[in-house]
């Protein structure tokens, strides 16, 4: 309950509770529709079994055709003078593979010590379901809602988003709205709500370098021949320095440093640093040293490379000079960084070092950022609080990527990330899970949102 002797969200919540066996079971009848937009299984059929708890929640729903998977797009009826909220999320789930590490098969949901256990349980099914039964219950309990909704669901957001800038742009008309929310990611260990304001961008690519056109004997060869690992890393080199700088020409430029709020805020979260060093089994953090936790994390940009191939690296000794170096690596973008223009810089940079190196880009996503200051902060922050009984902590951005640019640089509309789910979601893995005490507390917090941001007016 919320404590604050507000009849109307009291009806609300004590419906809620009321329907908890119900929200638990249609959410596992939900999960065991596979989704997989990576292999291309369930999709259809997923987004079919979605438009029908859109509808049932009181939204008028279609499944709009894209270049690659469709999305489920609903709405309200539509009351003049009331502020609109889009909720954006996705229906699509990761591969469930390995499959051995399951200990109940992924899309046979599992109710054990409190969770639900499945693919999609936490990313991202489990927490539009909750937006979508915080509509319903809302329906149910009051004939209508307090502002108007849109609801969009995205059928690729595992596979980058591809279509979905072209989705905005087409449906402008569809999707005109004064903010948007997402439910995706995870709380703090501590269970805490949270709301993020930003995203980082990001910018993949490989690089492939080639010497003979076979692997050679290194001794009959070695001195005579390039050895294109060596290139490889030594090319690699050339962009961080051991101190943990980029040293890309111009991949700073761009940058739009964090506001006096912004950093203001990471100053105030709490983190500690010598539990998360001993959770990863580590001694330090990367350089450069001195760096704030969630400066590293917000604020700056990244290199990574995620993998190097080629050669031998079997059991024992095999001499050989291999004739194919492959190197895939990632940036995370700042705001306000642009990946074609990042990845035209590497381009540079390798072509003045290694000119016959081949180079292939590969996914992109631009960075988004919502001002903290935004006149939708105060309602979001009250409607946290009334749902869960704490304030909660305000994140100016988080490290990963989503595809939160098409609202705010296509749309021209702020965005909030609100968690639902709880920080072991196993999201991506083997045994994802999602409490069903997050559940509830997601689809309270989802009615909240709907009542606080019903109150805003837009400015005469």
């Amino acid at each position: 309950m919320t404590g604050l002797g507000e009849p109307r969200l009291e009806e609300v919540f004590t419906h809620i509770a009321a329907n908890h066996d119900d929200y638990v079971s249609r959410l596992m009848e939900y999960l065991r529709q596979p989704t997989i937009s990576a292999q291309n299984i369930g999709i259809r059929e997923g987004a079919e079994k979605v438009a029908e708890l859109a509808r049932r929640a009181g939204l008028s729903t279609e499944i709009v055709e894209t270049s690659v998977n469709p999305v489920v797009l609903a709405r309200s009826p539509v009351r003049a003078g009331l502020p609109t909220v889009m909720f954006y999320g996705h229906y699509d789930v990761q591969p469930p593979e390995p499959l051995e590490a399951w200990t109940t098969p992924p899309f046979e949901p599992s109710l054990r010590d409190g969770r639900i256990f499945a693919r999609g349980a936490g990313d991202n099914k489990g927490q539009h379901f909750a937006q979508l039964m915080a509509i319903e219950a809302m329906n149910t309990t009051h004939g209508e809602l307090p502002c108007n909704v849109i609801f969009m669901l995205d059928g690729e957001e595992e596979i980058g988003s591809r279509s979905l800038p072209q989705f905005v742009i087409e449906h402008r008309d569809k999707l005109q709205a004064d903010l948007v929310i997402t439910a995706d990611g995870s709380m703090p260990s501590s269970g805490k709500p949270i709301v993020q304001f930003g995203v980082r961008g990001l910018a993949t690519f490989e690089i492939r370098i080639r010497g003979a056109n076979r692997d050679l004997h290194s001794g009959n060869y070695g001195n005579l021949a390039p050895n294109p690992l060596w290139e490889m890393v030594h090319l690699l080199a050339s962009m961080k320095t051991p101190d943990g700088e980029i040293t890309i020409d111009g991949l700073h430029d761009r940058i739009v440093p964090p506001s006096a709020t912004e950093r203001e805020a990471a100053a105030r979260l709490p983190i500690d640093e010598e539990q998360v060093k001993a959770e990863l089994g580590l001694t330090r953090f990367d350089a450069p040293e001195g760096i704030p936790y969630f400066d590293r994390l917000m604020f700056r940009p990244t290199l990574t490379i995620n993998g190097i191939r080629g050669g031998y690296g079997g059991e024992g000794v095999k001499t050989v000079l291999p004739n194919e170096a492959v190197a895939k690596c990632d940036i995370r973008l700042v705001e306000a960084q642009r990946p074609e223009e990042i990845l035209d810089l590497v381009e540079d940079h390798i072509r003045q070092r290694v000119p016959h190196a081949e180079f292939i880009r590969l996914q992109s996503m631009e960075p988004s950022k919502t001002p903290m200051d935004s006149p939708f902060t105060p309602l979001i922050q009250s409607a946290i609080s009334v749902a869960h009984g704490v304030e909660p902590l305000l994140y100016p951005c988080v490290g990963g990527s989503l595809p939160d640019y098409v609202f705010t640089k296509r749309l021209g509309l702020p965005i909030f990330l609100i968690p639902y789910a709880n920080s072991d979601q196993a999201n991506h893995a083997p045994n994802e899970n999602i409490k069903v005490d997050y559940v509830m507390r997601g689809i309270r917090t989802g009615a909240a949102l709907l009542d606080r941001i019903g109150s805003w007016r837009r400015p005469a």
